[in-house]
């Protein structure tokens, strides 16, 4: 049996959709969604180590600023604004140890910018420090699709020596342990905790 086209338009190939779902994949990877992303997956991460008891570690909400309520339908917000986070994403306890960390994403196809970690977060996680807390970066590069867990006393060093504007992705993998993607859970980082902190 043969399809009638409308005149001009062509039948879809196999290899056509292939194509367009490829572009559309690249194209979720390339958005400013590609840190919510990655987000994503360590909170489902987290919610996989809570489910099975193995730790809890939770993501901190980002500060809302109220400036003002409408209290004639039951105190609905109107207006409000984003504060800038004064400490990190995550923080949580493992066997008994504090976990502080932030988790960053770049698209970059060499280098993890500096400009993207802010003073007072290396302020926290230095105070975090000094108290025994375990402390460290989750650094997605999503280009290479690769996440490193990297102790934060090298990127505390390094931001505030300050050799370059960004840290190299080899010495992100030299001074890092890389995170395979799995599926449950995403992305074990309690492994490379163990490895680096708990041996």
């Amino acid at each position: 049996m043969s399809v009638s086209y409308p005149k001009g338009v062509k039948p879809k190939t196999q290899g056509d959709i292939v194509k367009t779902s490829k572009k559309s994949a690249h194209a979720k990877i390339s958005s400013g969604n590609r840190g919510m992303s990655f987000e994503s997956a360590i909170n489902e991460t987290n919610a996989y180590y809570i489910e099975k008891d193995i730790a809890v570690v939770t993501k901190r909400p980002t500060p809302i600023n109220v400036v003002s309520v409408d209290y004639s339908k039951g105190a609905i917000i109107t207006k409000a604004y984003f504060e800038t986070q004064s400490t990190t994403d995550y923080n949580g306890v493992y066997k008994g140890r504090y976990l502080d960390f932030e988790a960053k994403s770049t698209i970059s196809k060499t280098s993890f910018p500096l400009s993207n970690i802010a003073p007072q977060q290396i302020e926290h996680l230095k105070r975090v420090n000094r108290h025994g807390g375990i402390t460290f970066f989750l650094f997605e590069l999503a280009t290479l699709r690769e996440v490193y867990l990297v102790p934060s006393d090298f990127v505390i060093t390094y931001y505030e020596t300050r050799p370059r504007s960004s840290i190299p992705f080899k010495d992100i993998r030299e001074k890092g342990i890389k995170i395979e993607e799995g599926y449950a859970p995403r992305f074990d980082y309690l492994k490379a905790v163990e490895e680096v902190y708990l041996k």
